[in-house]
């Protein structure tokens, strides 16, 4: 018989270390601000507590509504007053139900939790997020909500302001569709403390006023990612005599778990505040990043991506804008969690604004798993849901300093 384990904690949550409130932001005061949408009368839960309820089944890994329900029907009296549920008149507490649940998501200010939850990752969970210069690196990106289409409704979008080095969402906004993410660019970074900062994002939002705004009311840098369906920038880009000038930065990664190779060369140069037609207010360098890929039994690959930023040579170095580059596509990355770890792309969910509420909700979940270090989201959601209890201490709901598993 093999011998009893040491710990009951699992390794995957001990690696972790201590979540102590150095580390992790309590959430409720945060949510004590988000408005109430419900009328007073035969009002039982507050907010708070059902959002509270709805944070610890995400950070377990739920992935609907009626999951969240399940996970509150398995919680505990105890774990439910952490939370803030009230006793009944006959001394216990009752979870609320599935049609509670989905009627709060559905109702609640979206703009107001976002705003919450942002604050609460922005406040404690972001700790170092940037590049080795101390350079904090954001990129702003769309994400579309494909299940959330109905035959009189089109699909949601949302545009999201996400950290490069650990993936946390800043700011999420409902756009609509994706044509008016350039009209949400400058709402969703308003309230943001850019100072300093490096935003990436591609050539649809390098609108001249929004990049103005960017560079010199909030006193931020920028590097704007052109793809292929920009074929006029992109055209321009490319026609820069990068023959001439040698490469600056090499790196290269392998994965051996996917049997793949991958090798990047960049090469930068200056240009003036406007290139050719396309306006890049404030522009200084022009970007070149060279990738060669290799994927075990087939052949090799290469692309070329060309970006402009603002920095000039003198303010950076190559190596930190081939890693802002490559670092845009950290929120493809938390996009694919939500998709594959939280079935969001399966997500039917559509009444209201309960399909911004649970990719809110995806966002917090990932926020403090990422930062402090878990690096499979999906093996660390389960550990969690096996013993409700252990999501309290992810949302700063905690007395004492204790590990993942107190």
């Amino acid at each position: 018989m093999p011998a009893a384990a040491s710990s009951p904690i699992p390794a995957v949550l001990v690696k972790l270390g201590p979540l102590d409130a150095d580390r992790v932001a309590d959430l409720r005061p945060y949510l004590d601000l988000v408005p109430d949408p419900r009328g007073r009368r035969g009002r039982w839960y507050s907010l708070t507590a059902i959002l509270l309820v709805c944070a610890c089944a995400a950070v377990s890994g739920a992935r609907s509504v009626d999951e969240i329900a399940e996970w509150a029907q398995r919680a505990s009296d105890a774990l439910l007053a952490a939370v803030g549920v009230r006793r009944h008149l006959l001394r216990w507490r009752r979870a609320p139900s599935r049609a509670t649940i989905g009627r709060v998501l559905g109702t609640v200010d979206g703009d107001a939790l976002d705003r919450a939850v942002g604050a609460c990752l922005a406040g404690r969970h972001v700790v170092a997020a940037g590049t080795a210069s101390g350079r904090r690196v954001i990129a702003v990106d769309g994400k579309a909500l494909k299940g959330s289409a109905r035959l009189t409704a089109t699909r949601r979008h949302l545009l999201s302001a996400v950290t490069h080095h650990r993936a946390v969402t800043l700011a999420q906004a409902e756009v609509g569709a994706k044509t008016n993410e350039t009209a949400y660019f400058r709402p969703l970074l308003e309230p943001l403390d850019l100072a300093g900062a490096l935003v990436t994002f591609d050539a649809l939002h390098s609108v001249r006023a929004n990049v103005t705004w960017l560079v010199e009311t909030k006193k931020a840098h920028y590097v704007a990612v052109i793809k292929a369906n920009q074929p006029s920038a992109h055209r321009q880009l490319a026609a820069l005599p990068w023959r001439d000038i040698a490469v600056q930065h090499t790196s290269s990664s392998s994965s051996t778990g996917h049997g793949r190779r991958e090798s990047r060369s960049i090469k930068t140069c200056g240009i003036a505040d406007e290139l050719g037609g396309i306006a890049f207010p404030h522009g200084r360098l022009a970007i070149r990043v060279h990738r060669r890929r290799k994927q075990t039994g087939r052949r090799e690959s290469r692309e070329t991506v060309y970006a402009v930023t603002s920095l000039d040579a003198h303010e950076t170095r190559p190596v930190e804008l081939a890693a802002a580059v490559r670092g845009h596509w950290t929120i493809e990355a938390l996009h694919h969690v939500r998709d594959v770890t939280f079935a969001e792309g399966a997500s039917t969910v559509h009444n209201g604004t309960a399909p911004r509420a649970m990719a809110t909700l995806r966002n917090l979940a990932v926020g403090p798993l990422k930062t402090l270090g878990a690096d499979n989201i999906a093996k660390t959601t389960r550990a969690i849901r096996d013993q409700p209890e252990r999501a309290l201490p992810f949302l700063g709901i905690t007395n004492k300093t204790g590990t993942a598993g107190t």
